[in-house]
């Protein structure tokens, strides 16, 4: 359990002055946006949602994308955030993302801008998406079998990928980040491989912990890849030195140089060792709502509050104010866990 700040803090309203930061009772600040700008996805992952898809959000419950710049400014400008993250469902399905991308590219503060993606269409986007201000890329990849890929996604777009990885590279947007979920008796055997692979190409690995985050609600914690398994399954193959601990920072993922660098591989433990205590994150649904952790219940509404006519100052206050009630912890170690009732898809990477 996280220990309470020894400074005396009235409450959400009273942050660095204290109303240009986004505090936790905990004196966790969170700098670091997840927007997620849909929740329709063109891939069906097993880990993520049914083959027949989900009920997607209706066009009018989204956020159009005046309506993301304007609470990205507040939470940039007004809030202190630092590092905008674009995420999904997948991100490249949203029309008018380049302009998204463009227009907080220019806010002041300049934030940093990076994007989450399957990586299909990537191939198309990535220049345009670097011109408009992107500055990193993540993308998933958790297979280097286009077979395995179809198992894993019920699509064949593996090549799409690939070529999307290729074409981020070209456009700038680099290192290029690969996130992978390793299944058991899936593609479990592919972690040295997949290491190999991103090394040779200068790509930097993340290795996540499937997380019960997927629409059936099928998550089982025995039949999870778990990072302990990850490391034994890659140190099979490379000499691991971790990374001093000073260098993590807020980053989820654990990191280790590779046969002593400077290629490095993450380990992303969000099950088997939450990294709650130096969470910065918060989270903002394409459909306009506060998530103050990737686990929670609850949510707060600023889409309502916008369009009611709601001024800056305010929709900034109810921010704070629902990131001032966020938990010690996710819980997600604890038995009593129950799984937020929105897919990952949904929620936002």
């Amino acid at each position: 359990m996280l220990a309470r700040p020894a400074v005396t803090v009235a409450g959400p309203a009273a942050s660095r002055g204290r109303t240009h930061v986004l505090l936790d009772t905990f004196g966790r600040q969170a700098v670091d946006l997840r927007v997620s700008l849909t929740d329709r996805c063109n891939l069906r992952c097993t880990y993520c949602m049914p083959e027949e898809g989900l009920q997607w959000l209706a066009k009018p419950d989204l956020l159009t994308d005046e309506e993301i710049v304007r609470l990205v400014t507040v939470a940039v400008r007004d809030l202190g955030v630092r590092e905008v993250r674009f995420t999904g469902g997948e991100p490249l399905l949203r029309p008018g993302l380049v302009a998204v991308v463009a227009a907080c590219s220019e806010l002041e503060p300049r934030p940093e801008l990076s994007l989450t993606t399957n990586g299909i269409g990537l191939a198309r986007t990535a220049s345009a998406l670097r011109e408009a201000g992107l500055d990193r890329i993540n993308v998933s990849l958790d297979t280097l079998d286009p077979e395995v890929f179809h198992t894993l996604t019920r699509r064949h777009r593996h090549q799409d990928v690939l070529d999307g990885l290729a074409a981020a590279e070209a456009a700038g947007l680099a290192p290029v980040k690969l996130n992978t979920v390793l299944m058991r008796g899936v593609n479990d055997h592919e972690a040295a491989d997949l290491l190999a692979w991103c090394l040779e190409r200068g790509y930097e690995l993340r290795f996540i912990e499937q997380m019960p985050l997927d629409a059936q609600h099928g998550w089982d914690r025995a039949s999870m890849v778990t990072a302990a398994e990850i490391l034994d399954l890659l140190r099979a193959r490379f000499t691991l030195t971790p990374e001093p601990s000073a260098r993590r920072g807020a980053a989820p993922a654990e990191r280790w140089l590779v046969d002593g660098g400077p290629g490095r591989v993450g380990v992303i433990a969000s099950v088997t060792r939450p990294f709650c205590r130096a969470c910065d994150r918060t989270r903002l649904t394409a459909d306009g709502q506060v998530r103050n952790c990737l686990f929670a219940t609850g949510e707060t509404d600023l889409r309502t509050a916008l369009r009611s006519g709601a001024n800056d100052a305010e929709l900034a206050a109810l921010w704070r104010a629902a990131m001032w009630g966020k938990k010690a912890g996710a819980g997600i170690d604890d038995p009593e866990f129950l799984q937020p009732g929105r897919p990952m898809s949904a929620i936002g990477g």
